[in-house]
């Protein structure tokens, strides 16, 4: 007899979200299976409206670079440039083109226009600039940093380095965004002297950013300093995994995975600092359980962004899953009655928000089997990490974007 869990599932409203919480999180995260599907981004959006409409909700952070979502939000707050800029010039990873962001953006825009600074929504990026094939160049966050703080400061005396030392060392910008170095650690330049030098520079510059904070903070403004912090935050990351790229041992490709994580992590933790906000990106970065991909035949495991921001706020940090049932146009059918997307396909509903904990307790010891995906770019659902997760959301087909 097929088990019922029509009493698990609800219809997807912040204010349902909510009440499975057991109390309000600093940092809601939504993840989705797979990337670049606009209905996903869809049912984002339209939760985040509820989020600032009924919730008080005033910054949404997704998984982009961060230095390219300053772009964005200065476009979402101020107006400065134009949409078509803030997309080109504001995501990574290509979500610029989505039209379900576009959408986003220009909600934003227009729900900011006339309102006080106080009362504004904020859009911006917690990845790192980092693809899967490499990783940016330090130069901008590192000169960011130092031009900061020789703005305020007494360079000659304070500062460990002048900016003709730090453009030195760097170099030109395409010896860290060798292509190669992927794949070859042979042809990272993560490990030379140089590098070396940057990572001690960017460590000291950091620090002087935090023990000066009280002057700097009055003087340049919190907004400022938090922006300084940003960079400091993506110098040091970045520096740290160049440094992994060059790495020649078994752990390379794990460290490399942690080491992104972490920074998305550090991100987060500084924007829950400033109100409650809404995290988007892919559930493997953001679930509670350790995280797990296979990679030439191996399989790499690292704690995620999510379960290193939980460990730290606890119950202020709350995940919802999300899983789906078709996506027809990449070879995705219905998934088999067995499985966790099963049993929801089942129901009528198009999409549904679920009570996982209790979805768990339904199911009992005897767990479905996890989905296994024909396509490498969708991820099913592991149904041994329902108990971990606060809610899950179920989108029955995908539409082509």
């Amino acid at each position: 007899m097929a088990t019922d869990i029509s009493h698990t599932a609800h219809a997807v409203d912040a204010a349902a979200v909510l009440r499975l919480l057991p109390s309000r999180p600093r940092l809601l995260a939504l993840g989705e299976p797979t990337h670049g599907e606009d209905t996903l981004l869809d049912v984002r959006n339209e939760l985040f409206r509820h989020l600032v409409e009924q919730e008080g909700y005033r910054m949404i952070a997704i998984e982009s670079d961060c230095l390219m979502g300053l772009v964005v939000d200065a476009y979402v707050t101020a107006g400065t440039g134009s949409l078509d800029e803030a997309m080109r010039h504001g995501f990574s990873h290509g979500f610029g083109a989505s039209a379900a962001n576009r959408e986003l953006v220009s909600w934003a825009r227009e729900f900011n226009t006339g309102r006080p600074a106080s009362d504004q929504l904020h859009l911006t990026g917690f990845d790192g600039p980092l693809e899967i094939t490499g990783a940016a160049s330090p130069r901008e966050a590192l000169t960011a940093l130092h031009t900061f703080l020789a703005s305020w400061l007494d360079a000659d005396h304070l500062l460990p380095c002048t900016a003709a030392t730090l453009d030195h060392l760097l170099g030109p910008d395409d010896r860290w965004t060798e292509p190669a170095a992927m794949m070859d650690p042979f042809r990272s330049f993560g490990r030379s002297p140089e590098a070396a030098e940057l990572h001690l520079l960017a460590a000291d510059l950091v620090s002087l950013l935090d023990e000066r904070a009280p002057h700097l903070i009055a003087a340049a403004g919190r907004e400022s300093w938090d922006r300084a912090r940003l960079y400091g935050r993506t110098a040091t990351g970045l520096l740290r995994y160049h440094s992994w790229m060059a790495d020649t041992s078994p752990g390379r490709m794990t460290r490399l995975l942690g080491v992104r994580d972490r920074m998305m992590a550090e991100n987060l933790l500084a924007l829950a600092a400033r109100g409650p906000v809404l995290a988007f990106a892919h559930n493997s970065h953001l679930q509670r359980a350790k995280s797990s991909m296979r990679l030439g035949g191996e399989r790499l495991e690292w704690w995620s962004a999510g379960s290193l921001v939980s460990a730290r706020l606890g119950q202020e940090y709350a995940f919802l899953a999300t899983a789906l049932g078709t996506i027809r146009h990449q070879g995705v059918d219905a998934p088999p009655p067995e499985t966790v997307e099963g049993l929801l396909y089942a129901l009528p509903e198009d999409r549904l928000l679920v009570d996982a904990r209790r979805l768990a307790a339904t199911l009992g010891d005897a767990l479905p089997a996890p989905r296994v995906s024909p396509w490498f770019g969708y991820f099913g659902l592991d149904p041994a990490h329902l108990a971990e997760t606060d809610g899950l959301i179920f989108v029955r087909d995908l539409a082509q974007s």
